[in-house]
Parts: structure tokens; sequence; C-alpha cells
């Protein structure tokens, strides 16, 4: 189980560099990279406010959780 940070795929949607959000959101350049990449173990609420706000969207759509359960449809029983 791990949470994925998005970051790529909002900043490449939006044609915004690492940088220009960093400077939006008032954070280091290089918390920012530690957190695109998936190293950061935690982020303040407040941080993903500022982010979402300067990306106009929503935490979901920077956060996404990957299971490592993953199911086939077919071998899936009803109870």
């Amino acid at each position: 189980m791990e949470i994925v940070v998005k970051l790529d795929d909002l900043l490449y949607a939006r044609r915004m560099t690492l940088t220009d959000l960093a400077e939006k959101v008032g954070i280091t350049l290089a918390n920012l990279s530690i957190l695109k990449t998936g190293k950061a173990k935690a982020i303040r609420f407040s941080t993903l406010a500022a982010i979402c706000d300067a990306l106009d969207c929503q935490p979901g759509d920077v956060l996404e959780f990957e299971s490592g359960k993953k199911q086939r449809p077919h071998l899936v029983r009803a109870k």
C-alpha cells in the first residue's frame, strides 16, 4: 500500500514548472521536490491546500492511494 503523489501530471497539464509552483505555494524547491518524488513521509494540510489553490485542483488530484491487493474481476467471488 502506498500513497502516490501526482504532481508531475498536474504540472504538465498546467504547463507549470516545479519552480513556479514552489514560488506560488511559498515552499522551498527542495521540499517540493521531496514531495514530488514520493520521498516525503507527511504533508501538512496547509501545504496541500496551497498546492491545490495554486494548481486549481482537489487533494485527490494530487494524492492517490495504490493498494497492494489488486483483484481481477473474474476472480472475485460473490458472497
